[in-house]
């Protein structure tokens, strides 16, 4: 591998070099804090300050939909890539992707899911992108 492809692969997994680490959670069942614009910014902020990225501008959060498919979606960019979120009103379901060319760890990104939002399951799942 050439030293620039090194330098723009940089994390490591099962002794390979990946572009980026994708966290994709599906969230169950969460408080009522989900249907808050306000709260579902705040999260997006707090995440990306607890797994140490810099944001970049503001949050872009909004409701949206119709009937059953009314919920907030909303996308916290990041330097390293963006933190993005889509809810569901009425079963109190989120769905989360993170993903960053920087390192973050799963633990952490479930303690700010717990801590707003209470889900009564999270899924998680990780990808390494090359």
């Amino acid at each position: 591998m050439t030293t620039a492809l090194a330098e723009y692969r940089r994390i490591q997994h099962n002794g390979q070099a990946h572009y980026g680490q994708h966290l994709i959670a599906t969230c169950l069942g969460c408080s009522d804090d989900i249907l808050s614009v306000e709260r579902m910014s705040k999260f997006l902020q707090v995440m990306a300050d607890d797994i140490d990225m810099v944001r970049y501008g503001d949050p872009i959060v909004a409701r949206f939909g119709g009937g059953i498919e009314t919920g907030i979606s909303g996308v916290q960019l990041i330097e390293t890539s963006a933190i993005v979120i889509h809810t569901n009103d009425a079963h109190r379901d989120m769905y989360l992707d993170v993903f960053s060319c920087k390192e973050f760890e799963e633990a952490t990104v479930r303690r700010v899911l717990d801590d707003f939002l209470s889900p009564s399951s999270v899924t998680c799942e990780v990808f390494y992108r090359k």
